[in-house]
């Protein structure tokens, strides 16, 4: 992607479906987020995102110097991402869906916690450094490691390391005072597990609008990302079945089976399957 004229619209499709074929390990994180923001502004040009992008990476670089210290790493995240460029979160980011594209985040600085974070985890791993989001629940974490050394930062708190007492005040916050952290909320997720989550961020929205039109959509940006996830299927039969497009709805569930998926969630997706049937006859 180093147009300066935007891709047309099956271009786009084919770039987010070579994506879906694609390694998780072979995914350019932000490049992948970017794209996502073009399909919904196919007008705008990709160019000066990338261009800025690698502006990130170089000032990093510079800053960091060959110091490799887990201290020295982060920081230069911090100094050049949060306060040389001016990023950081807002709750504003949350009420809207400009927070959840990577375009519009790089305009204005701000965004939602998964679309900062991708740029903290983009910058890090194009330097060779160990970078990931995790699996907390609710706020989007990233984890920098370095020398057998782990940290985990806060990018929508310009980057602010969280300790075991932030990380449980952020899960009560979200989860209730019973909540307790658990190991598997510090897993690590794949580049494509984070452009899903950042496009659910689009998706839930949508769907508390009951803007199922919308919604359908993003779930098919989603599919071609990861075009193997039963629930995925299902999301989109269900959506399908509400605009009562019964066939399509009928083809997405069956996709869904096809997939795999928990028992449970194959027992009910087979009832909707039988109840979306009866609709035709």
């Amino acid at each position: 992607m180093t147009s300066d004229s935007p891709l047309p619209g099956p271009s786009i499709v084919d770039a987010l479906a070579a994506l879906g074929d694609q390694s998780d390990d072979a995914i350019d994180l932000a490049e992948a987020a970017l794209l996502l923001a073009l399909a919904k502004r196919p007008e705008m040009a990709l160019a000066p995102y990338i261009r800025h992008l690698d502006q990130l990476v170089a000032a990093v670089s510079d800053y960091a110097g060959r110091d490799d210290t887990l201290d020295r790493r982060h920081e230069a995240l911090v100094q050049i991402i949060a306060r040389q460029f001016g990023y950081t979160g807002t709750t504003r980011a949350f009420d809207t869906l400009d927070g959840a594209d990577l375009m519009r985040v790089i305009d204005r600085r701000s965004g939602l916690p998964v679309t900062l974070g991708i740029l903290y985890i983009d910058v890090a791993r194009k330097l060779g450094w160990a970078a990931c989001g995790i699996n907390f629940p609710g706020r989007f974490l990233v984890r920098l490691e370095a020398h057998g050394e782990r940290r985990i930062i806060d990018p929508f708190e310009r980057g602010a390391a969280v300790d075991p007492v932030g990380l449980r005040r952020r899960l009560k916050d979200i989860a209730g005072d019973d909540a307790e952290l658990k190991p598997g909320y510090f897993d690590a997720l794949s580049a494509r597990d984070v452009l899903l989550r950042l496009q659910a961020n689009i998706r839930v929205r949508l769907v508390a609008k009951q803007n199922w039109r919308d919604a359908i959509d993003v779930v098919e940006r989603m599919l071609l990302v990861a075009p193997d996830r039963p629930d995925l299927w299902r999301e989109q039969g269900v959506l399908q079945a509400r605009l009562d497009e019964v066939p399509a709805a009928i083809a997405s569930l069956e996709e869904s089976l096809r997939h795999g998926g928990p028992d449970p969630d194959r027992y009910e997706t087979t009832a909707l399957i039988q109840e979306l049937r009866q609709r035709l006859s």
